[in-house]
């Protein structure tokens, strides 16, 4: 008994050892001044109005983490712990036709992709480990609270191709010509090296003088960042060379056209914006939504 004690008082006293350690650099990491941005004093953002013009159906079952459309489907990246997938979805049926579980420990975020890759934000939210599961439980603790990891896959046959880390959370992903850009949940948006994964540097976002926080799935659209805002269901229209936000689309009245969600033990919020170039097409849809819409946006 007194050898069993001894032992669980040395483990604990390891997993104190390990949090001291992570603990201070993911706070470092979370607290490091992003490099200077230029920021322009401006009007708050204009409410810019928009029609629908299309609804598709959409997986009820579906945590919509990240969305992209490409070569005529969707891609989706679907969240929670234990069931969390990335998908190929039809766009006119909602029918997944090809879908790759993500690491049960792992939490599906952000998607984007790159030349040829999909690229999706694999967090893990917290530890699934017993800590008599040594090995596991210091993994759990060290991507928990220190670096992440990220996956790359083939686009036709959605097999992983490569794995990289960055440091603190993933939520939403997306690029502009030369860069990934990543959101973690703050108002900060990081830009990465879409082939190394290395940060080229930061951007506050800024409605006037108001930090915007919880900036969630992110979407490159003509030149400007769409963003999903936890809770709420609007988008904001980011300037990427200044932070500031130009506008907002107000979707609140979506809901309104499904039948009502439960809101517990999950929460069914607007996330998941898609851009076809080609065709100018911009699709959103939310956390277990039924539908995806097609909307176009007046921006005058």
């Amino acid at each position: 008994m007194r050898a069993k004690r001894i032992g669980i008082i040395v483990i604990g006293l390891l997993a104190l050892a390990t949090s001291a350690v992570i603990v201070p650099k993911r706070f470092r990491s979370a607290t490091a001044p992003p490099p200077a941005a230029v920021r322009e004093t401006q009007a708050v953002g204009s409410v810019f109005g928009y029609e629908i013009v299309g609804e598709y159906p959409h997986d009820a079952d579906a945590y919509t983490q990240g969305l992209i459309y490409l070569d005529g489907f969707l891609y989706e990246s679907t969240g929670i712990t234990g069931r969390s997938s990335l998908r190929k979805v039809r766009l006119e049926t909602g029918e997944v036709i090809q879908q790759r579980a993500v690491n049960p420990r792992d939490f599906g975020e952000g998607l984007t992709e790159w030349r040829g890759r999909l690229v999706q934000l694999t967090p893990r939210r917290r530890g699934s480990a017993p800590i008599w599961h040594l090995r596991t439980f210091f993994e759990d603790a060290r991507r928990h609270f220190g670096d992440n990891v990220g996956v790359t896959y083939d686009i036709a046959s959605l097999e992983p191709r490569s794995s990289f880390m960055y440091p603190g959370e993933g939520w939403g992903l997306t690029h502009d010509d030369h860069r990934l850009i990543m959101g973690d949940g703050s108002s900060k948006l990081r830009f990465l090296d879409p082939e190394t994964f290395v940060e080229l540097g930061r951007l506050e976002v800024f409605d006037g003088d108001k930090r915007v926080e919880n900036l969630n799935e992110l979407e490159f659209v003509d030149g400007k960042i769409y963003a999903n805002v936890l809770p709420q269901d609007r988008i904001a229209i980011i300037q990427p060379d200044t932070g500031q936000v130009i506008g907002w689309i107000d979707l609140a009245e979506l809901k309104s056209r499904m039948p009502p969600i439960p809101t517990e033990p999950l929460h069914p919020v607007m996330n998941g914006i898609a851009y076809d170039a080609a065709g100018r097409r911009l699709f959103v849809t939310g956390k277990l939504w039924p539908k995806v819409f097609e909307i176009r946006v007046r921006l005058q």
